[in-house]
């Protein structure tokens, strides 16, 4: 189960991590942060699911 999450983890924090140089504000990084938090929590659901 780790071997699935680790390269999805890698994956979310590259995309985060682009989210947060995308923002010009502390709001917007707050918004990016909150929207990457509800995929992270959607992709755990559908794996749990799954198992």
């Amino acid at each position: 189960m780790s071997r699935i999450l680790s390269p999805c983890a890698c994956l979310l924090a590259a995309v985060g991590l682009l989210a947060l140089g995308a923002c010009n504000t502390v709001e917007g990084a707050g918004k990016d942060i909150q929207k990457g938090g509800e995929k992270i929590e959607e992709a755990a659901k559908d794996l749990k699911r799954k198992l």
